[in-house]
């Protein structure tokens, strides 16, 4: 069966920048549709699906076992003198030996031109080049009225050596811009962002779990692009190189998976993940050239210090701060991004906050290694109870967490478990007579209410801050997690730390131990109160013999001007003490 020719566009040669993609491959299509081959009054005989198949150069060839002279890729065109016998049978066999050359030998295509010398077709010639094509699989396009052929050969090999030009110009501006993306210590995010940019598609970076370490939506909506991203990518196979899964006849496990271009991320032996573009391309052979440098630059930037871990948590981290924000995003997308960074669908989220307690002369470096211990053991924990989190740093000693719960009921004891296996994990052991142990890390647990939203319940992780803040200031921490019900007057006195009313109040009762500090009578004052002003009671303890102890007592009732004898005038101090505390604790867990 024959089929006319519709008339296409030919491309541009023009060596496109990174604002698009570059010059797509020349194919037989593309020849077929320049002036100079419509003029011939084509007609396609075979191969009608064959027609994208790339050219790489072309050939004018009209002797027999043409074969011999190609390399593969070469659009063949010829007059046909070798099949035009007057035997039908015999032109029909030496059409089809022609045919069978080039097929055999790789060629893109054939052009045949079967005109008489007085210009009108050759008839007899064509009626065999058709019975010889048919059925081929090959595109052979006939030619009734003569064309210049060399004027062809000029204009497609001028096409070619325009693309070839544009392909090396494509492939030093791509290595220019991923080399000064490494050189500028660009994050893996910003290789990300790029990526998207320079293929005009969405862009997702995922490790060998299957979550999402970053992605660029490049346009599309960022729920619909992640949505059940962690079961859509396990069904898409895994390739060793830059390609899409598809072109070794499999789509995923079974047939069931997209078809993604992608590139593997990491050395050869240990890879970490793969960058994915989950979209149909265009042009997938220039797309396949910005994911191959992607890749190594991705991979130069985890050889660079950063590791799989630090990805991720990067990821979360981002996660959670845009959660915070005010009107940062829909619930729908909250819950996709979550779930594609490892926190499954849940009835119910709980804000956490876990402050860290600073140890005495602790440097910096060593408060971030207790939260990184301590974030591994806490992932341990709730991962042994078959639940799974969000976490996240919020600053420096102080972790937040969205925790998935399925029911109401199950919040505590979930709790519980979790916070109770975390602090077995950091309690110290080891056989007897090992020696001094490193004391055990002590941390405290505050618990915001839960919410069937995850933003709203993001949003919860302001009011377990404050929580976690208070509980820092007890003497003593015999539950595993607090609530604000848990926290008494203290915790009124968090949520009214920042009114200008109190602070007045608080400094005038404490004026002469905090202006300028002193942190010896202040403690003096606490541990009284705390013995609720009994003299003997403190006395007992062994702080100061008994006759020293009413001295002191009585140079610091002096001091505040009041009887601490007076239990309204204790209660006064106790309440401004309390507020002067959680003001420190405040001030020392603020961001450095």
């Amino acid at each position: 069966m024959t089929m006319p020719l519709r008339p296409t566009t030919p491309p541009e040669n023009i060596p496109n920048g990174f604002s698009g993609t570059a010059t797509p491959a020349l194919t037989v299509r593309t020849v077929l549709a320049l002036e100079e081959i419509r003029s011939g009054e084509p007609e396609l005989l075979s191969g009608a699906d064959a027609l994208d198949t790339p050219v790489r150069w072309v050939h004018i060839a009209d002797g027999e076992r043409v074969g011999a002279i190609l390399e593969g890729g070469e659009l063949v065109l010829s007059s046909g003198l070798s099949f035009r016998s007057p035997s039908f049978h015999s032109a029909t066999q030496a059409a089809a030996r022609f045919l069978e050359e080039l097929q055999a030998a790789g060629a893109a295509g054939a052009v045949v031109e079967l005109v008489e010398p007085d210009g009108t077709p050759a008839t007899a010639a064509a009626a065999a080049l058709r019975e010889a094509a048919a059925g081929r699989t090959l595109p052979v396009v006939l030619l009734k009225r003569a064309v210049r052929f060399v004027r062809v050969t000029e204009v497609v090999h001028r096409m070619l050596v325009g693309e070839q030009l544009a392909r090396v110009e494509r492939a030093r501006q791509l290595h220019e811009v991923f080399t000064e993306l490494s050189l500028q210590n660009a994050s893996e995010q910003q290789i990300v962002d790029r990526t998207a940019e320079l293929v005009a598609a969405p862009v997702v970076l995922e490790d060998v779990a299957h979550l999402v370490l970053g992605f660029a939506a490049a346009g599309r909506d960022p729920e619909a692009l992640l949505r059940q991203w962690t079961e859509r990518s396990r069904r898409v196979g895994y390739r060793e190189q830059t390609g899409r899964r598809g072109q070794d006849g499999q789509r995923g496990q079974g047939g069931q998976g997209e078809d993604w271009l992608q590139t593997p991320v990491g050395v050869r032996g240990r890879r970490w993940g793969r960058l994915v573009v989950p979209a149909v391309l265009e042009d997938d052979a220039d797309a396949s050239q910005v994911l191959d440098r992607a890749g190594q630059a991705l991979t130069i930037a985890r050889m660079a210090g950063r590791d799989e871990r630090d990805l991720l948590e990067a990821a979360r981290a981002g996660l959670m701060h845009e959660l915070r924000q005010p009107l940062a995003m829909a619930e729908p997308e909250a819950r996709t991004r979550a779930v594609a960074l490892g926190l499954d669908p849940a009835a119910l989220y709980v804000p956490v906050v876990i402050r860290l307690d600073r140890l005495p002369g602790e440097e910096p470096t060593g408060l971030q290694l207790r939260e990184r211990a301590l974030l591994e053991s806490l992932g341990s924990a709730v991962r042994s109870a078959r639940r799974s989190m969000l976490a996240a740093g919020l600053h420096s000693g102080s972790l937040g967490v969205l925790l998935g719960v399925p029911a109401r009921q199950l919040e505590d004891p979930l709790l519980e478990r979790v916070f109770g296996e975390l602090a077995e994990s950091a309690a110290p052991s080891g056989p007897h007579g090992a020696g001094p142990r490193e004391p055990e890390a002590q941390w405290s647990v505050g618990v915001g209410r839960s919410r069937a939203s995850l933003v709203e319940a993001a949003a919860g992780l302001d009011e377990a801050t404050q929580v976690a803040d208070i509980a820092a200031t007890l003497e003593s921490r015999q539950r595993r997690y607090y609530r604000f019900a848990d926290v008494g007057l203290r915790g009124l006195l968090a949520l009214m730390r920042s009114d200008p009313r109190l602070r007045a109040f608080a400094e005038a009762e404490l004026g002469p131990l905090v202006d300028p500090p002193d942190p010896e009578a202040l403690a003096l004052l606490e541990l009284y109160l705390k013995h609720g002003g009994n003299k003997s009671a403190l006395a007992r303890t062994g702080y100061l013999s008994r006759p020293a102890l009413y001295a002191r007592l009585a140079r610091l009732q002096d001091r505040l001007g009041v009887s601490l004898d007076d239990a309204e005038a204790r209660t006064a101090l106790h309440v401004a003490l309390l507020w002067h505390r959680l003001r420190e604790v405040g001030q020392a867990a603020a961001p450095r």
